[in-house]
Parts: C-alpha cells; structure tokens; sequence
C-alpha cells in the first residue's frame, strides 16, 4: 500500500493546523469564528491549502517534481495582473518586467515539458491550473482580510478548514486518507511536511500583511529554486529540457521584483 498524495496531504495539514492552533491558544490569539471569518477560512484554505496543494501532490508522480516545483513560479505573474485589475498595485515597469522575466522563465520550461515525448499533457494542463489557483487566493486574502484579526489567528483557522474540506475528499469513491503502517517513513515524512506546512503558512500571513499579494507570490520562485535541484539529485529526475535559462530569467524576475519593491518602500518613508 502507498501513501497517497490526498492522505499525505491530509495528515500533515492537520499536524500543522494544531501546531499553529496550540501557538495561537499560547499567544491569547485563537481564530475568530464568525460568519465573515469562516467564509474567509474556507474560501482562502480552498484555493491557497487544499486544492492548489491537491493538484500539486497528485501532478507530481506524472510530471515530476521538478516541473512542479518550477510552475509554483508562475503565480506572480497571476498575482501582479490580477493586482493591477483590482488596483491593490500600481503599474510600476521595473516590477512588470521581473514579472515577465519570471513568466518566460516558467514559459520555456513548460514548453519544453510538453513537446517532450512521454509528456503526459492532461498532467500537464492539471497541474498548471494550480498556480492559478494559488494567485487567486494571493488576491482574496489580501482583499477580505478580517479587520483587527491578526496572522497567527487566521493561519490556524485557514488549515482547519482545510483538513475539513480534504476529509471531504477522503469519503468520495476511489480516494483514501489511509496511511501505510508498514514502515516508519510515511509517519515521519508526514511529520516532516507539518512542521514545513507550519512554518510556511505562519510566514505566508505575515508577508501577505507587510509585503502584499505579489511579493508574497515571490515565494514560489524561490521555493522552485530548491525544489528543482532536490527533485534532480535527491529524487534521481533527469532535468528539465531549458533548465538553465528558465533558472536564470526566474532569478532575474525575482531580483527585479525585489528592486522594485524596494524603491516603492524608499519613496513612501
């Protein structure tokens, strides 16, 4: 029996809710329930938690985890767009060309994912609609975020209506939150995975309060940074076909970027 992305997914997101959960409760700063707090939860653990993280896991065993780790870098393109829609952003060009930089990045990698030939293009196709997703949540967040609530208590709240919504998934037909009992290694990557989801979250709501949705989305390029070589000495993946300029116009992307959040910083003090 292997662990399934779902199970995997399910277990350590609930280990890393009653982390945060036992924080919050030491720091008097529990989730607020309320009918606004909830939609909030529920709506921000659906696209940036459950189905965002659901696609990736599941995509991972047919694309590999290097393709995965590097399309994490397309939602600051999403973000920035949606962004300037919604005038969160002002259009500034140093911070649209990192963005452009970064999306070629990810472009010349995803093409050249595809023309391969064992591409596995519904694989393909699912997986992209995660950075989708995880742009859209970058948005929401930062557009219904509960006044006078602060990150440690929405943290929590977000990853408990996420363990609700996959416990959901886990009664459909032909899913399982089962977790093979066989070996120790499951229970301790799980372990591993809530600790890093913890973390991770607990950062993600305080970048999003000081920095806003598109630098948060930043995230993701450097996450891809460490992702792809993991994926390629750790995990045994052959490298992506235009690994190399991918690489360097992401870090291009996110060092123009950076300087242009800087210089947006410099003139409002």
């Amino acid at each position: 029996m292997q662990l399934s992305a779902l199970a995997f997914l399910f277990w350590s997101i609930t280990g890393a809710a009653l982390i945060l959960l036992v924080v919050s409760a030491l720091r008097g700063h529990l989730p607020p329930i309320s009918l606004r707090s909830v939609e909030y939860y529920s709506v921000s653990a659906l696209l940036g938690v459950a189905g965002s993280n659901l696609i990736f896991f599941s995509a991972i065993p047919h694309v590999g985890a290097g393709f995965v780790a590097l399309i994490i870098t397309l939602p600051p393109l999403l973000t920035y767009i949606g962004a300037l829609l919604l005038k969160i952003e002002k259009f500034q060009f140093i911070r649209a060309a990192g963005v452009m930089s970064a999306l070629l990045g990810a472009i010349t990698l995803a093409a050249n994912k595809l023309s391969s030939p064992d591409a596995n293009h519904l694989w393909i196709l699912i997986a992209l609609a995660g950075p989708a997703l995880l742009a859209t949540g970058n948005i929401y967040r930062t557009l219904r975020w509960p006044a006078g609530v602060s990150s440690g208590a929405l943290a929590p709240g977000m990853l408990i209506a996420a363990v609700a919504i996959l416990l959901g998934i886990g009664f459909l037909p032909g899913f399982s939150l089962r977790v093979p009992t066989q070996h120790h290694l499951p229970i301790m990557l799980i372990a591993l995975q809530a600790l890093v989801f913890a973390g991770q979250f607990f950062l993600l709501f305080l970048l999003q309060k000081s920095g806003g949705p598109v630098f948060l989305s930043l995230l993701g390029s450097v996450g891809a940074v460490v992702g792809v070589p993991v994926a390629i000495f750790l995990q045994g993946e052959a490298a992506p076909e235009g690994l190399l300029l991918g690489i360097v116009l992401i870090g291009a992307g996110i060092f123009l970027l950076n300087i242009g959040k800087a210089k947006q910083l410099s003139r409002t003090n």
